[in-house]
């Protein structure tokens, strides 16, 4: 049983999402609808945000399919397009690394971009002994819309035709601009939102989503480059 301060933190975790549920929501509506149209089963579109509950890659992984990529192509491409769930773990360890396996296994399982933004968020406070629970609290949110919204698409895709031109993808971009957004707060991370904006743009052409990855280490490294020679600025006065 839960304690109530362990309650509160889950139900908080819970509300902390709902933000950035409302961008999830047509995406995951959208992957519903497309997932039949690309040569999946509904059974399986279903069954793939159950298991999988990565956005991007399972987006990914349709188009592959459609394609009739190798699997061995499916596997590394939908790898590499999560390599960033590398540094968000990096980011993180420090903070649950006292949990047992099965704890860490959970968060690790339901680590999304939406969840590390939240995550991010709760750990810049000062009491820490709880915050696992809003972690599981978000991925929770998260993880029951993301489910059922792709049930809804694969509901509505039937129903109602050419919902892929809707324009629903564009409410995940709203979503990522919204948790950037926060974290402007200092030239750093300014700093390095602008070189992996510009790098993402740079790098598109490349393939397997390379350019994702290079960006993101350009986005830290140029941020880490700030925060050092701002460092040495202050040891100097």
């Amino acid at each position: 049983m839960l304690n109530v301060q362990q309650k509160r933190e889950f139900v908080d975790g819970s509300k902390a999402a709902l933000p950035l549920i409302v961008g999830a929501i047509p995406f995951a509506i959208l992957f519903g609808t497309l997932a039949p149209t690309s040569g999946l089963s509904a059974l399986a579109t279903i069954m793939m945000s159950v298991l999988v509950f990565a956005g991007s890659a399972q987006f990914i992984v349709l188009a592959l399919i459609a394609a009739q990529a190798p699997i061995e192509m499916i596997l590394l491409t939908t790898f590499v397009v999560n390599l960033r769930h590398l540094l968000y773990a990096t980011a993180l360890v420090e903070h649950v690394k006292h949990l047992p396996l099965h704890w860490r296994a959970i968060l690790a399982f339901g680590l999304t971009d939406e969840s590390f933004a939240n995550m991010s968020q709760r750990y810049m406070q000062q009491d820490k002994s709880n915050a696992h629970y809003f972690y599981l609290g978000s991925i929770c949110c998260f993880y029951c819309t993301w489910v059922s919204f792709t049930i809804l698409g694969v509901t509505l895709g039937s129903l109602i035709p050419d919902m892929s031109n809707w324009g629903l993808e564009f409410a995940m971009s709203v979503t990522f601009i919204g948790m950037v957004v926060p974290y402007m707060n200092s030239k750093a991370m300014i700093s390095a939102i602008i070189a992996a904006g510009i790098s993402s743009l740079t790098f598109a052409h490349l393939p397997n989503k390379l350019g994702l990855i290079i960006s993101a280490l350009i986005g830290v490294a140029v941020g880490l480059t700030v925060t050092k020679f701002k460092n040495k600025q202050l040891s100097y006065e």
